[in-house]
């Protein structure tokens, strides 16, 4: 299934953007060149994951449990641009199934574990998916049997593939791992008649949903590589990494920054799910990683506590990518004088947004704390290939007019070769999102930043539908969080918007203290007003909380924040 137009697939391959080789023919490329080298470890806790046993696999082993998956489906009738949806853990048995979904030129659309009936009905009857696959047990709850329970209302799901676990249903298909030669056969003389090209969709994953419902988001082979090369390129990636993944196998971070670049340099590929941090540094030490994704909160504490790394061997360690909250200076010099390693900054999201800073591109410590490049302008170069391969502008929200002065918050759009190209099935939005050039509205508020004598540089303002406004003067809840962040009683903090009488809207600071620390108002607008801010950013409330509402993915629900302060305002 091909959803852009000739236009672009022509116009991004000869410019060399876009090729022909497709996710599989990479794979496949591995299993021909190194079929016994270990390509997949499942993690440690996969037994409490899902009732089965650990293992490790080389890219030929991976390849035997691709066609035996493949045939599977094959024999119950999945073809050529048929949805199949995939619900399962970060497990081999997850890497498998992408794998054999492109194997019968299918389309896996990939639900977070967290999602339970409500969501995966809404998501299955958009799809009209045909299958699913997923496990009897993940995390204690019975998968298998919620996918049963909502079959009569999702008609268009035919079979449910059980790849952990047997569950005697007329409609599960309980996968057997064995060799079947006949299917296999026939499968092999099915796939090489496949017209299957890197310009067909390969996923379609699913927005947070923090305005709505969930929204489709397809991409193809080549969309994706886009984003994997930013990836390869900043990590150094080689086929001698070991990459320990740590976000859920569900979208970017884990689709395009690991899963993708793994398959395009070969290597070692751990999987960790769900996050735990004792795992998390054991997996360091006994399989030296040398590249891995982990959040800044815990990087912080990995080094101001020097007793959890104190009997781990991490020299193999070289780079980690980060992001969703800003990082400080600090912490990449700390990184790099204690550990040798170098921080990676990273902005992206499932449409195809995809920018870094990484040590080459930003060598200095302070600007890649805090702004990534400006990739998207032809008339910036940096190392990283990607630089050029999409456009980027920002836009005042009000006029529509393109802002190229700095510091000045604007709407982040895109276009170009790692853009998607809309929201599935879903025209009278993709009319909203899409202007007549062609630029994908991102939702993301951006500025301009000059520094090395030019305006080379783009800060995250924060999002545009979580943009306060105070008798009329706009403010960014990024820029207050991030100062709020810098002191050391806090954890974590979100700021929000709150109703108010006067002005509209006031500031309200959400905040988790560090352990052992207490945290006021007072304390907070005096730290604040030292950092010289203006006066009408200040937040007006605090609220002090154990936890944030978070996504499947781990964002912060910040609409469900608001509904949370206001349950409390009236209680």
């Amino acid at each position: 299934m091909i959803l852009t137009t000739q236009q672009k697939i022509d116009e991004y391959t000869s410019k060399g953007w876009w090729g022909t080789k497709t996710v599989l023919d990479y794979f496949e490329t591995l299993v021909a060149s190194a079929p016994n080298q270990t390509a997949v470890i499942d993690p440690e806790n996969k037994e409490q994951l899902c009732q089965s046993e650990k293992q490790s696999y080389t890219f030929a082993q991976l390849n035997d449990k691709v066609n035996a998956l493949a045939a599977s489906l094959y024999a119950q009738g999945i073809r050529k641009d048929d949805i199949v949806a995939v619900q399962l853990p970060n497990i081999a048995e997850l890497v498998v199934s992408y794998l054999a979904i492109l194997k019968i030129g299918a389309i896996a659309s990939p639900f977070p574990v967290q999602f339970r009936e409500y969501e995966c009905t809404h998501m299955l009857n958009a799809l009209q998916a045909k299958a699913v696959i997923t496990a009897k047990h993940i995390l204690n709850r019975e998968h298998i049997q919620m996918f049963i329970g909502i079959l009569q209302n999702t008609p268009s799901v035919q079979s449910i593939f059980s790849v952990v676990g047997t569950v005697e249903h007329e409609q599960v298909i309980n996968v057997s791992f064995t060799d079947h030669p006949k299917a296999n056969l026939e499968l092999e003389d099915y796939y090489h008649k496949l017209d299957m090209t890197a310009n067909d969709i390969f996923t379609i994953c699913w927005t947070s949903g923090t305005e709505g419902k969930p929204k489709g988001v397809p991409r193809s082979h080549n969309e994706w590589f886009i984003s994997a090369y930013a990836s390869v390129d900043a990590a150094k990636l080689t086929k001698d990494d070991t990459i320990l993944l740590t976000f859920p196998l569900v979208n970017m971070a884990g689709i395009g920054g690991v899963l993708i670049p793994w398959l395009l340099t070969g290597g070692t590929l751990v999987l960790h799910h769900p996050f735990d941090f004792k795992t998390f540094l054991t997996q360091l030490h006994l399989y030296k990683v040398t590249y891995t994704l982990v959040p800044p909160s815990l990087l912080t504490m990995m080094v101001k506590d020097d007793q959890l790394l104190a009997n781990l061997n991490i020299e193999a360690l070289r780079a980690i990518g980060t992001g969703s909250a800003p990082i400080s200076t600090w912490l990449i010099d700390t990184w790099k004088e204690k550990h040798g390693v170098d921080l990676i900054n990273y902005f992206g999201s499932n449409e195809g947004a995809t920018f870094l800073s990484n040590i080459d591109d930003v060598p200095n410590p302070e600007i890649r704390s805090k702004y990534l490049p400006r990739f998207g302008r032809q008339e910036i170069q940096w190392q990283n290939r990607i630089a050029n391969m999409f456009e980027s502008k920002l836009v005042d929200i009000d006029t529509g007019e393109e802002i190229t002065e700095p510091n000045k918050p604007g709407h982040l759009k895109l276009r170009g070769a790692s853009i998607f190209s809309g929201y599935w099935n879903a025209p009278e939005l993709n009319a909203q999102v899409f202007d007549e050039e062609g630029y994908f509205a991102s939702g993301d508020l951006f500025e301009i930043i000059e520094l090395d004598g030019g305006p080379k540089y783009y800060r995250v303002a924060g999002r545009l539908k979580d943009i306060i406004v105070r008798g009329g003067m706009k403010i960014s809840p990024l820029e207050v969080e991030e100062m709020i962040q810098a002191m050391p009683q806090v954890a974590e903090v979100a700021v929000v918007g709150c109703p108010d009488a006067t002005y509209g809207e006031i500031t309200c600071a959400c905040i988790i203290p560090a352990p052992g620390q207490t945290v006021t108002l007072d304390d907070m607008i005096a730290h604040l007003t030292a950092q010289k801010i203006s006066s009408y950013k200040l937040p007006e409330k605090l609220v002090i909380m154990k936890e944030l509402p978070r996504n499947a993915v781990g964002k912060i629900l910040k609409s469900e924040l608001v509904e949370e302060i206001e349950k409390s305002v009236l209680s």
